[in-house]
């Protein structure tokens, strides 16, 4: 049952009548239009005035006078003074509560008229997509850019701003508006030019839009209708100058809504437009706005992201690739039922000056709301899907540009190493990009200028171990930092994986091992931008493993990995080169100071003295019982002076942990207490198989390599095994079984010891004679840090070794 508004007293009061019919009339009806003042001659289109000169068809009596109510809201300020001007539009529109306007929709009282019931129905019917393609034939039948284009992004800040702030929660919105302003967020060099181009599109714009919505029609009509005005604009333009359009009408309820209890001028225009009486049954009116309020979010959402598409640097992106083509195929769609959203707000803002609080909206039209906000809600997601997905290609291209300008800058010689520290560690013009670990302070990357820079390359599960014996050698050489040998710096880069999240535990594990290292590292893994991980894993070869890549000071990359060379020679190695490494090798002989460097401060005494040496390892402690004690008694009956040193087992676990205490209670032998130096033992060992290899070496051709080898298969054994040697003389070596059987059989070959340096060449023989041609042998070596050759010989035999994959897990 529809309703008709008679007067009364208060003004209005509805009465239950017939539905009425849709009745053609002509253009010059009189048609109410304010109150009491019908309209002579107007047409149902208002034609938009420029500022300060009216339209010649609107109503002179508020029409002449609403240019005064805008001179006067010029002093609440520049903002106000905007929304005054735009108050003048309002004049030209039938929005009395004594007489609402003709053919209204139903939207205007509070039972619907058959006209749009039947609207409503064909509203639902809209949202389905039986008539999505017919739909998006009318959309694209109605655009017809004419090339311009508008940087609308400023626009839709200055319709956020005032979005935010329109509220009836009065003073409290002010806390809930953004905490900068559209002006802050602005380009101020373009912006007013901007606005000045787009102001009569607006206007007219806004006028349609009252004039549409008071003048009765369906939505989509009013909203293709929209789209005729707008045709000539970009997508992004449409949304952005309807958006526009609605605001101002919006943003001047409520500022006058805001005002009228503290502003004079504010108050007389809510007089007349009953606000008072609306706001002290604001209460009432609350859920109403809220379910608008969500749907202006929803539309500020989807405008946002048209917005942004239209910002999508375009040398990153092809227009006819699929997920383009997809994201463009929605942008139509997204526009339009945008506009359609602001044609629906339209209307109760309409019907809400009209009716007042009295105004109650059926539950047809929350329905609508509440879809139109679903709707745009299901759109916004969909979009910024297709955004990831682009920005992903964007960023995909973005960074291989990056790191083939990278790669560039590599190839290219340079006077220092700025350009290049620069390029790998990112930091803006007043950031301090590097910790100085000794100092714990921020530093600039001069501190890096012409020197010899380290980088040390790893994640953040860098071993206690490596850790432990870097910072040793690192100390060492700023003890003496006029040596030549010490005139470098290092630089820990953290790479991660930027797909996983930061969490406050991983920024913990990052400034946990930053603060343990002397040495300079970067403020941050971000500043490592992904082009430049990219390069230290295909250009460098970097896979968990750390690694240190050296820079000479002109910013060339000398080595890309000397980590090994650190691990043999420390800085003895320096300037740690491929030409270093070289030339040391050649100095070198299969001896103890090469085998054990300085694990152990008593060997250099051992070596000295010529004492005889024995080194031994394995995690049988039954056999290292029987063995030490066996070596011990054969000493003493060849009369010889003889240190023994248990070096264990590469990764050393809780086992080589109990035995050393057992060596050590029992006085078996010496022990290494820290487990450090005997995974150092090992890892040096392990350096020089992949330092070797890396220069060609093999078993077949190098006589060092054939013993490291041997060495490495000891280790890879699960048997205990033992060297000897006298000073720096040759050495003599073997597994468990055939080394013990050796010394126990000591009465066999004693006789043939030549003193004093002949017990090693003695045992040796003897070993010769003991050798069978039966063994297997493993060759372990760790994770992939470099080349690994496809054909390795056995050390004892010659013959090629089976090659496998082997996942170990190791756990005491």
């Amino acid at each position: 049952m529809a309703s008709e508004l008679v007067p009364t007293t208060r003004g209005l009061q509805l009465q239950p009548i017939q539905p009425i019919q849709p009745v053609s009339r002509p253009m010059t009806e009189n048609v109410p239009t304010t109150r009491g003042h019908p309209m002579t001659q107007a047409t149902h289109e208002i034609a938009p005035s420029t500022r300060g000169q009216p339209s010649t068809t609107a109503r002179p009596y508020l029409g002449e006078s609403r240019p005064h109510f805008g001179e006067g809201q010029a002093h609440l300020g520049e903002g106000q003074a905007h929304l005054g001007e735009a108050q003048a539009h309002l004049a030209e529109v039938p929005a009395v509560r004594g007489q609402p306007p003709t053919n209204v929709p139903g939207i205007l009282k509070n039972q619907p008229p058959a006209g749009r019931s039947g609207h409503l129905m064909r509203e639902r019917h809209l949202f389905s997509s039986s008539d999505d393609n017919a739909m998006m034939k009318q959309i694209l039948a109605a655009h017809a850019p004419d090339g311009r284009e508008f940087d609308v992004k400023t626009l839709v800040f200055i319709v956020e701003d005032i979005m935010r702030r329109a509220t009836f929660l009065g003073e409290g919105a002010q806390s809930q508006a953004p905490a900068d302003t559209w002006e802050d967020r602005a380009i101020h060099g373009g912006y007013t030019d901007m606005l000045e181009l787009l102001a009569y599109p607006i206007n007219k714009t806004n006028s349609e839009l009252i004039c549409k919505c008071s003048s009765g029609g369906d939505a989509h009509s009013i909203t293709m209708a929209l789209f005729q005005t707008l045709s000539s604009y970009t997508w992004e333009a449409k949304v952005a100058i309807a958006f526009a359009a609605f605001a101002v009408s919006y943003g001047e309820f409520w500022l006058v809504a805001q005002l009228y209890t503290t502003n004079p001028l504010a108050k007389s225009v809510a007089v007349l437009k009953e606000l008072p009486e609306i706001m002290e049954h604001a209460e009432a009116l609350k859920q109403k706005f809220e379910a608008v309020n969500n749907l202006i979010n929803a539309m500020l959402n989807v405008t946002h992201c048209i917005v942004k598409f239209k910002e999508l640097p375009t040398q990153y992106i092809n227009p006819e690739s699929p997920e383009m083509i997809s994201a463009a195929a929605h942008i139509p769609t997204a526009v339009y039922w945008t506009v359609r959203s602001i044609v629906a707000c339209s209307f109760i803002l309409l019907n809400l000056i009209a009716l007042g609080h009295e105004f109650v909206a059926s539950a047809a039209e929350a329905w609508e709301l509440n879809s139109l906000a679903h709707k745009l809600a299901s759109i916004k997601e969909h979009l910024e899907r297709q955004m990831d997905i682009i920005n992903r290609r964007i960023e995909e291209r973005r960074e291989n540009d990056a790191y083939l300008a990278l790669v560039r800058l590599f190839e290219t010689t340079h006077v220092d190493n700025m350009k290049i520290l620069r390029a790998l560690i990112y930091a803006k013009e007043d950031q301090l990009p590097l910790f100085d670990g000794t100092h714990k302070r921020r530093a600039s990357l001069d501190v890096l200028r012409r020197k010899h820079v380290l980088l040390l390359i790893s994640d953040l599960d860098m071993s206690h171990e490596e850790l432990s014996v870097l910072h040793q050698m690192y100390t060492e050489s700023r003890q003496q930092p006029t040596r030549p040998e010490s005139q470098y710096e290092v630089v820990w880069l953290p790479v991660i994986d930027r797909l996983l999240p930061w969490h406050d535990a991983t920024d913990k594990q990052f400034q946990f091992v930053q603060n343990s290292m002397p040495w300079y590292s970067v403020a941050h893994p971000m500043m490592l931008d992904p082009a430049v991980i990219r390069f230290i894993k295909e250009n460098w070869g970097f896979n968990k493993k750390p690694q240190l890549v050296v820079l000479d000071p002109q910013g060339k990359d000398s080595n890309r990995n000397a980590l090994h060379m650190m691990w043999i020679w420390g800085s003895l190695a320096f300037p740690f080169t491929k030409t270093k490494e070289e030339a040391l090798w050649r100095e070198e002989t299969w001896r103890i100071e090469l085998l054990a460097d300085s694990i152990d401060p008593n060997l250099f005494h051992w070596v000295n003295e010529n004492r005889y040496i024995c080194l031994y390892g394995g995690e049988d402690i039954e056999w290292i019982r029987k063995f030490t004690n066996t070596v011990r008694g054969a000493a003493n009956a060849a009369g010889i002076r003889l240190e023994m040193l248990y070096v264990g087992k590469s990764n050393p676990k809780e086992r080589v942990r109990r035995n050393n205490s057992i060596i050590q209670a029992e006085n078996l032998s010496h022990i290494l207490t820290d487990l450090t130096l005997i995974w150092f033992f090992w890892v040096r060992l392990e350096s020089m198989w992949h330092s070797k290899n890396q220069h060609g070496m093999t078993v077949e051709n190098d006589p060092i390599m054939q013993e490291i080898v041997t060495m490495l298969s000891f280790d890879g054994s699960d048997q205990g095994w033992a060297v000897f040697c006298r000073g720096s003389h040759e050495m003599a070596k073997g597994k468990a079984e055939t080394i013990y059987e050796c010394m126990s059989q000591f009465d066999r070959w004693k006789d043939k010891v030549v003193y004093p340096d002949g017990f090693v060449i003695a045992m040796n023989d003897h070993l010769r004679e003991l050798h069978t041609p039966h063994h297997c042998n493993r060759l372990i070596l760790p994770g992939p840090t470099g080349h690994i050759p496809e054909r390795v010989v056995c050390a004892e035999c010659g013959r090629p070794m089976e090659r496998f994959i082997m996942y170990r897990c190791c756990i005491d």
